[in-house]
């Protein structure tokens, strides 16, 4: 029996971000699935990301039918139970047979042919009761007898039908016990239960690609296709309502770019100067608002790794913008800066709606590890900074020890800088204009920006404002 070229590429995608660090997100939209339908593309993604998301609760359905610890489960096994779990159970316009039969050929292709029969018994217990009797996608399943708490969005199947006209993105209503419980316990206690639960909710949504467009801009994506809404954070933010906006020219051309708001507004908070730098600036998105802001400054962006400066060139293709490949830790530049963004390598678990396989990854001892990173990059973005210049430190994770933490101790190292309220600077962005977002105290926890996923309509970001005294 073949398999369809949306199951075969989700396959591929979820195995290799199983055994290697690869990120869902890149893999979805590398070239090669280009070559897939936008049918086609949208069940991909809607199987990869609601596999990742839920991941815990699949593996809790499939452990309840197998008599050996999944951990004994070669990679391949355990990818194609969980697709075909995650297709029984939350895709409701997916039919049994395809569900169940291709998961059984994957692992045929996959060299796994004596997993075959079990990977067809599992999957064929696993049928909601419903299914046994009609065959369709009207179904009950073990997480219906609680309450759906969003929608994962829509995805079709390579037969040009829906796989879902609603699909419910959290049958059993447990988003807490589709994370790691030791984060949630750490959410519980840095958040109180309410904004945890909340986390929690939004991390299990499909949250919808956002971009920075003025009306022009928006005008030319509508004619291909591509429906803007505004943003609920930024003036200059927009929604993709509709459309594929990585197939339209302006995507191609690097002249529109997918950012969630919250980054959007982290790059704003930064402020105008004449000499910027951009620390740890792959892809770019950070670097492109910087350069559009300050016009006639000179914004040298960096990154480590000559492969992502060399993206960096691609996706911020201003004039104004010099790219370095160099280690952040340790500068070449004999110049100051009078304006510095260091948007740190981090844990990310503000963006785990978009990267879910964040959270299986993670460790706790990895946030002391980083930690003592982010340290060594912000002391020496420090040094660079001009007298009575500015230095704006962020990163996408809810962890108070990348955040509070890496700037408490890097100021108990270095003298001669104070920490800047961040309200009078969103107060500024407020006033230009770009700022939509009317509240800006919920934005601020104590001298910092802290956007909280659920919340906000937005990732997690933390932000710091440091000032250099003259």
């Amino acid at each position: 029996m073949p398999v369809s070229a949306a199951r075969a590429a989700a396959f591929a995608i979820l195995l290799r971000v199983e055994t290697t660090d690869a990120y869902a997100s890149e893999l979805l939209h590398s070239s090669h699935m280009e070559r897939l339908s936008p049918a086609d593309h949208g069940l991909v993604t809607e199987i990869v990301m609601g596999v990742l998301r839920w991941r815990r609760v699949l593996d809790e359905q499939i452990a309840a039918h197998v008599s050996q610890p999944l951990a004994k489960f070669d990679a391949e096994v355990l990818t194609s139970l969980r697709i075909g779990a995650y297709q029984l159970f939350f895709l409701d316009r997916i039919p049994v047979h395809a569900a169940i039969n291709e998961s059984v050929e994957l692992v045929k292709r996959a060299r796994k042919r004596s997993a075959a029969g079990m990977v067809n018994a599992v999957l064929r217990k696993m049928r909601p009761p419903a299914l046994e009797t009609n065959g369709l996608g009207n179904s009950r399943s073990p997480f219906d007898s609680l309450p759906p708490v969003g929608r994962s969005g829509q995805a079709l199947d390579s037969g040009n039908r829906f796989a879902s006209e609603s699909i419910p993105a959290a049958r059993d209503g447990s988003t807490l016990g589709a994370h790691p419980e030791w984060l949630v316990e750490r959410w519980n206690r840095i958040y109180e239960s309410e904004a945890a639960q909340k986390i929690c909710e939004y991390d299990q949504r499909a949250p919808g690609p956002v971009v920075r467009a003025k009306a022009a801009l928006a005008e030319e994506l509508a004619r291909e296709g591509v429906t803007l809404e505004p943003g609920k954070l930024l003036s200059n933010a927009y929604v993709v309502a509709h459309g594929d906006i990585t197939r339209t020219r302006a995507f191609r051309e690097g002249r529109v770019a997918i950012q969630d708001e919250g980054s959007q507004l982290v790059a704003l908070l930064l402020g105008n100067g004449e000499r910027i730098l951009d620390c740890c600036a792959a892809p770019g998105g950070k670097t492109r608002i910087l350069a559009e802001e300050n016009p006639n400054a000179t914004v040298v962006a960096i990154d480590v790794h000559p492969h992502r400066a060399a993206l960096l060139k691609r996706l911020a293709p201003l004039p104004n913008v010099h790219v370095v490949a160099t280690d952040a830790r340790s500068m070449p530049f004999a110049r100051g800066f009078d304006r510095i963004l260091v948007d740190a390598p981090c844990t990310g678990t503000g963006t785990l709606a978009r990267n879910p396989e964040i959270k299986w990854r993670l460790k706790l001892e990895d946030i002391a590890r980083l930690q003592a990173y982010q340290i060594q990059i912000l002391s020496s973005a420090m040094k660079q900074l001009s007298p009575g210049g500015r230095l704006l430190y962020s990163t996408c994770s809810l962890e108070p020890e990348e955040n509070e933490g890496v700037i408490e101790k890097a100021l108990e190292r270095m003298g001669g800088f104070c920490v800047l309220d961040i309200c009078g600077q969103l107060d500024t962005v407020r006033k230009e204009g770009a700022l939509a977002w009317q509240d800006i105290g919920s934005l601020v926890r104590g001298a910092h920006l802290r956007t909280i996923p659920g919340i906000h309509p937005c990732d997690g970001f933390f932000a710091a404002l440091l000032e250099r005294e003259m």
